[in-house]
């Protein structure tokens, strides 16, 4: 009996160990909590694919810095350059999952934009099943402030930025096998999609979003089941601003910018500023965060090679007065309308060369400053080669330096009032404009008159003191 009471005893002993161990184990050992994730997506195959590189680069590292509390995902097509992933999870510390790029059914709409061929990559977040919650993310969002309580929301959520039809530059998701693998399926049976890309197949999947409720986030964190709408807070668009030249909008934190519209002004252009004022706000992001290394090697070639062309149109003084002809005077007459056209496009081309040489990412101080002196240097050639008065062909350049002061005065009172100066700067600058060119034409119709600019050969030069009055 004294046996069995000793066993007893120590089988309750070691009973109470496990008991304690477990309770000492369940409070100490922290429970491992779901991970979320922001991910955008990239893919190759446009002609700005490195304007979107360099934009995803300065969103992951905007949401670095506001210190979120999530992963930052970039969902890569295969055909993405090696050196641009690298630079995405060693620089930016995205971790990037490799995809197949999605087949469009779609491609063969008649209002189908190509540029959006591959943006049914998108739905690869729905793939993303080692995370709870994702939001997901384009590459034209500019983010105020964290937004990590959009994790709290159900299994889709998004914002109506239009009235009827809700925009998916931003949605939070709930990734699912079964969801992705339907929505696949969806896109080989042909499901309706009113644009061909991701925003017409998205909003035909969720057809029903405009009537659940609205989204607000719980005190005590608590994660929300269903689908739910987004405040616009969420996704203000830039639009907004332009109309009063500040944000007006009520319901939900004033969180993240979208810049929807036309693809040529995206804010990372450095053409989009003044044109768009809350471009400037989205380069001091990219200042702050990517910096602009990438493009200064270029700025400063281009400097140099322009200061060279400006110093040798300045001692070589090149010109056409040397041509000369053994034709009749219908040649020459022939000849003459010919410079006269070469005269102008030289002119154009002077304007518009610049422009399309000028890295498109860089700052847009920059880039005006170097677009500015290109075409000051490209029209001094000009002038040169043709004896053209200099202030007449330097006015368009006066006038683009006034219409920059006009958008960029930063006291209007709202967006209304400065389209109005605009306009009213541009109707009064078109008759200087249109004085100026009768000027450049009439200076290059005295320059062909000339006796010393078109000699045909076998006739006397004028003296040498005839050729200094001019």
């Amino acid at each position: 009996m004294a046996q069995r009471g000793h066993h007893d005893e120590s089988f309750l002993r070691r009973l109470m160990l496990l008991l304690f161990g477990i309770w000492f184990l369940s409070n100490n050992i922290p429970c491992v909590e779901a991970k979320n994730a922001y991910a955008t997506m990239m893919y190759v195959g446009t002609p700005r694919d490195y304007e979107f590189y360099i934009a995803i680069r300065v969103l992951l590292k905007s949401l670095a810095k506001l210190k979120v509390d999530a992963d930052l995902v970039v969902i890569a097509s295969n055909d993405v350059p090696n050196r641009w992933v690298r630079a995405l999870e060693e620089e930016d510390g995205a971790k990037v999952e490799r995809v197949e790029n999605l087949k469009n059914p779609y491609k063969h709409q008649n209002n189908f934009d190509k540029r959006f061929t591959l943006s049914l990559n998108k739905l690869y977040a729905w793939n993303l099943v080692k995370y709870d919650r994702v939001v997901m993310l384009d590459a034209d969002n500019l983010f105020l402030q964290k937004t990590d309580e959009l994790f709290q929301c159900g299994q889709f959520c998004a914002v109506f930025i239009n009235p009827c039809v809700f925009h998916t530059g931003l949605f939070m998701l709930q990734p699912s096998k079964a969801v992705f693998k339907n929505m696949v399926n969806e896109l080989q049976n042909g499901r309706e999609n009113q644009d061909g890309a991701d925003q017409g197949f998205i909003t035909s999947y969720f057809p029903d979003l405009l009537d659940k409720p609205l989204f607000h986030p719980t005190l005590d964190g608590t994660k929300l089941d269903g689908i739910y709408r987004l405040p616009l807070g969420y996704q203000m668009d830039a639009s907004y601003y332009y109309l009063k030249l500040r944000w007006s909008i009520p319901c939900g934190p004033n969180s993240v910018i979208t810049f929807p519209g036309a693809p040529w002004l995206k804010p990372w252009y450095w053409w989009s500023w003044p044109v768009l004022p809350l471009g400037l706000q989205w380069h001091e992001q990219r200042r702050k965060t990517l910096g602009y290394g990438a493009e200064m090697a270029v700025i400063l070639i281009q400097s140099t090679i322009y200061l060279g062309i400006l110093a040798m149109a300045r001692l070589a003084r090149p010109s056409l007065s040397k041509l000369c002809y053994r034709r009749a005077d219908k040649s020459i007459s022939i000849m003459q309308n010919s410079l006269k056209l070469l005269a102008v496009w030289s002119i154009i081309a002077a304007y518009l060369t610049p422009f399309f040489i000028i890295p498109h990412t860089i700052h847009p101080l920059l880039g005006w400053l170097l677009y500015l002196f290109g075409t000051f240097t490209l029209c001094s050639i000009a002038i040169n080669a043709f004896l053209l008065p200099m202030l007449p062909v330097l006015v368009p350049l006066f006038g683009i330096v006034g219409v920059l002061m006009v958008m960029a005065f930063p006291w209007y009172s709202d967006g209304v009032v400065r389209a109005l100066c605009v306009f009213g700067y541009a109707f009064c600058a078109t008759p200087v404009l249109w004085a100026s060119m009768v000027r450049i034409m009439a200076g290059l119709q005295v320059s062909l008159e000339r006796e010393g600019f078109m000699p045909r050969l076998g006739e006397s030069s004028p003296p040498s003191w005839f050729n200094k009055l001019y």
